[in-house]
């Protein structure tokens, strides 16, 4: 009897969360892929990989590195390479196959492949390098050149490279790969991160010129011009290694060193919050090309290395992901042109000018307009401008590299429009913004009959991309700064959004090397300034050190962040009890923005030690999940016994029995005890009910601020109130989303009412995107299921809304939910992935227990509904 046909198969194979990476320095690998299938109810139930040296010996089923045989499994996901020690350099080829619930086998995967970076450090080749004579500066920033002759075609090459602060690498006068703003920033005296190429395809027989341009990125903030602070790790420095293989056993390895040539290049002002400038008379004709004349040039020198390991970047890339034309020119002065991009975002302008040598364009940009029609910088941070100098060679096309700003409007100095005669001054013959954000997979999507909520989904999702940088940062301008709590309590939203699987250990990582020696863990993280008081010191922000790895394993079943982070975790718990007054945390900024008469600043309407003490024992609940999943017994025990003891202590300090309330019964001092689960089950029901009145009570608006918004949603949405929180949503008068959009702002704004004075451009009030796909969708992950084996399935029709589309391409496959509401019916399709099963709550009240596959339901609506 032929076997059944397979209709289960994998594919998107990935190792450690990216497609084919190069610079693997783990030993021990970990592969993923997803699975799809035509049939209902199919699932994995067995795999097998192979992985080979060469594409030959895997396209003969033959894995000489690893053959795991018939693994009986369901797993799709982290799963540890187990085969030969492997060597630096190497290149590993493996495809993977899956037996489906039916018994059927699938054909062998389409090859993918890893190669590894160091692996041993007596591989390292090279040295730092700097400028034989540099002091601390903005600029000029160095050039660095050298030429590798190749006798014959490389059969293959590596270049490992990392120039601190930011680095472009160009080979024979290309640059190498469309990364920018690379190396990724970090806490240089702890981790250095290097970047990998396959360069194969650069290389040619005979000389090979390598050359890199340096700017100073956040190793070296000097100032000159704006700048959040000032510090720096030293001179800018350059390490590279080049690894060639021609065949056989030979082999080339060859590093930086003093035979490395030095010149001054055409980045005459280099700072990160500042900006750019650049003289183009000043770059070296085929300074990047092989047969250039550097005998000009200096030996560059060797120099320490910056005191942190050197280490792959396997964090993803950032990238120009988007491109804005203008979509309106003005001229509110002479010789001043203002470029509006129709869109806020986080990136440079691109120009494309012409004009003689040394004329110079002034491009100074801003989110916003002045009563004039100039440039403000009012809101993101000033003076910051960039400047080009014409070397005057027709059409000239530049854009800053090592330096970005938040802005939506552009104005020009030194060149014209072609449309506007002016024979005596350069033409700008284009301007466009491009739009700079991590290159990351865009998991969510979402959908509605109405407009405005769609609206504020695009309003969220550009300061989500904005922010989403090496750091995640506060905003793309004024600090970039990587404050803490917005990664955890955002967290829900980002992760539908976008699949950061790469990123999180990058800023997890970030955290561990924050912290201090006595366990604190400061509000940003890499630390670049020390700042004072609850900017340092509050426990909303450094819990983000023990929630977010927990983060990690809940949505992406990753246990590796939390393992590697547990030390920090526990430690910062220690900090934070010897800080305690009476079982509480009376210090931090609070519920940071709320809303209150007077300026916007720390929580003005909660009690700082309710939402630091509640914030507490979240972490308290998250470490006794921890140690029991980590197999510490006896710290579980004591996390239990610690967190019964702080939930004693807050419930006296801060219930209020009569009033069944907290505190001063502010929004958050209501919401964050029923979110976190601090408040009894018998006074739930009319805490839900508090809460709800004092948001219709306001006009169906929040009061809460950048701590306790988060809360306030998340305990309508598990209290089954989406009607208050769509309510909420749609508010045109301010503070609300609407009233944002009313006054013309494409991205989230730092304050409420989009107030003039603060930034434009903000992630930290977003929340309501998690809402978007949990409530109004209904796609919610299970706690009790960490990396989504299960998922819970709870669509609420409110609001009169006639239909949501909404899909997460999680990583194990896509999951769609599409509803339509009307006449009294509700109509429902859902697509869930192989191998994974889900509880639909439908509004009718029914239940339904599913397995992957695709399902239509069609129930009465609610009496709620």
């Amino acid at each position: 009897m032929p076997a059944p046909a397979a209709t289960l198969l994998p594919y998107h194979l990935e190792c450690e969360a990216r497609v084919n990476p190069v610079g693997v320095d783990s030993g021990h690998p970990r592969v993923s892929w997803k699975l799809k299938s035509d049939r209902q109810d199919d699932r994995q139930v067995a795999y097998q990989v192979l992985a080979a040296s060469t594409p030959e010996q895997l396209d003969s089923r033959i894995g000489d590195l690893w053959n795991t045989g018939r693994v009986e499994s369901s797993e799709t996901t982290w799963i540890p390479y187990k085969g030969a020690r492997l060597r630096s350099f190497q290149r590993v080829w493996w495809r993977v196959r899956v037996w489906s619930v039916t018994g059927a086998v699938s054909a062998w995967t389409e090859p993918a492949q890893w190669t590894m970076g160091l692996v041993d450090a007596a591989d390292r080749k090279g040295n730092w390098i700097a400028p034989a004579s540099y002091a601390l500066r903005s600029g000029p920033m160095p050039l660095f050149r050298r030429e590798v002759t190749l006798d014959r075609a490389p059969q293959r090459a590596i270049v490992l490279v990392s120039g601190v602060g930011f680095h472009e690498l160009r080979i024979n006068g290309t640059k190498v790969g469309d990364n920018v703003l690379e190396p990724a920033w970090t806490n240089y005296r702890d981790t250095v991160l290097y970047e990998s190429y396959d360069i194969t395809p650069l290389l040619k027989p005979g000389p090979n010129a390598f050359a890199v341009m340096l700017g100073n990125g956040f190793y070296n903030v000097v100032g000159g011009r704006y700048s959040k602070y000032t510090g720096s790790f030293g001179v800018p420095r350059l390490s590279l290694q080049l690894h060639v293989e021609f065949g056989g056993a030979r082999t080339l390895d060859t590093g930086t060193d003093a035979s490395w040539r030095v010149h001054d290049g055409p980045i005459t002002f280099s700072d990160t919050y500042g900006g750019e400038d650049f003289d183009a008379r000043l770059e070296p004709a085929g300074w990047d090309r092989p047969g250039f004349d550097d005998s000009g040039w200096v030996h560059a020198r060797g120099v320490e290395p910056p005191g942190g390991g050197l280490t792959s970047d396997m964090s993803p890339p950032a990238r120009v992901m988007q491109t804005f034309d203008p979509v309106r020119i003005t001229q509110p002065k002479p010789n001043v042109f203002v470029y509006d991009l129709g869109q806020n975002f986080a990136g440079w302008p691109r120009i494309t000018v012409s004009g003689p040598a040394g004329a110079q364009v002034r491009l100074e940009c801003g989110e916003l307009l002045d009563s004039s029609g100039l440039v403000s910088q009012a809101s993101s941070g000033a003076p910051n401008y960039f400047t080009y100098t014409l070397k005057g060679a027709g059409q000239e096309t530049w854009s800053p590299r090592f330096s970005y700003y938040g802005f939506r409007y552009v104005a020009v100095e030194g060149a014209r429009p072609e449309s506007v005669p002016a024979p005596d001054i350069p033409v700008l013959h284009r301007l466009q913004g491009e739009f700079v954000y991590l290159d990351v997979e865009n998991t969510g999507r979402f959908s509605s009959s109405n407009d405005l909520l769609n609206r504020i989904h695009a309003l969220i999702d550009a300061a989500i991309k904005s922010n989403l940088q090496h750091v995640l940062t506060d905003c793309p301008h004024r600090e970039k700064l990587g404050w803490l709590e917005q990664s955890y309590l955002m967290g829900p939203g980002l992760l539908y959004d976008w699949d950061l699987r790469a990123f999180l250990p990058k800023i997890i990582r970030d955290i561990r090397e924050a912290q201090t020696v006595d366990g604190l863990i400061p509000g940003i993280a890499p630390e670049y300034v020390e700042f004072s008081g609850g900017f340092r010191d509050s426990p909303e922000w450094g819990s983000a050190g023990i929630i977010l790895p927990w983060l990690a394993w809940q949505w992406y079943g990753d246990r590796q962040p939390l393992a590697s982070s547990y030390r920090t975790m526990m430690s910062y718990n220690t900090y934070l009890r010897s800080k305690a007054k009476g079982g509480l945390l009376l210090f931090g900024l609070g519920d940071w923005y709320d809303i209150a008469p007077g300026p916007p600043g720390p929580s003005k309407l909660t009690p700082l030690g309710l939402t630091g003490t509640a914030t507490w024992i979240r972490d308290l609940k998250v470490l006794e999940q921890a140690a029991r999943l980590l197999g510490r017994g006896d710290d579980a025990k004591a996390f239990e016994a610690e967190l019964e003891s702080e939930t004693a202590a807050f419930q006296r300090a801060f219930f209020k029995s009569p009033e069944n309330s907290y505190a001063m019964g502010s929004q958050t001092a209501v919401a964050m005890p029923l979110a976190i689960g601090l408040a009894p089950q018998s006074v739930r029901a009319a805490l839900v009910a508090n809460l709800a009145a004092d948001i219709r009570r306001r006009g169906n608006h929040t009061i809460a601020g950048d701590i306790g918004y988060s809360y306030v949603l998340e305990a309508l949405l598990h209290a089954g109130r989406s009607d208050v929180i769509y309510d909420m949503a749609v508010q045109k008068t301010p503070p609300s989303y609407a009233a944002q959009l009313a006054a013309g702002a494409t991205s989230l704004t730092e304050a409420w009412d989009a107030d003039p004075h603060n930034s434009q451009n903000h992630l930290m009030l977003g929340h309501m995107e998690a809402w978007f796909f949990a409530g109004l969708a209904g796609i919610r992950p299970d706690n009790n299921s960490p990396g989504l084996r299960h998922i819970i399935i709870h669509p609420e029709p409110v609001g009169g809304l006639k239909e949501v589309s909404a899909s997460w391409d999680t990583l194990r496959g896509p999951v769609a939910v599409t509803w339509h509401a009307d006449h009294g019916s509700f109509q429902m399709n859902l697509e869930l992935p192989p191998g994974m099963s889900a509880d639909v709550y439908l509004p009718d009240g029914s239940q339904t227990p599913v397995q992957s596959g695709h399902y239509r339901f069609d129930v009465p609506l609610g009496p709620a509904s």
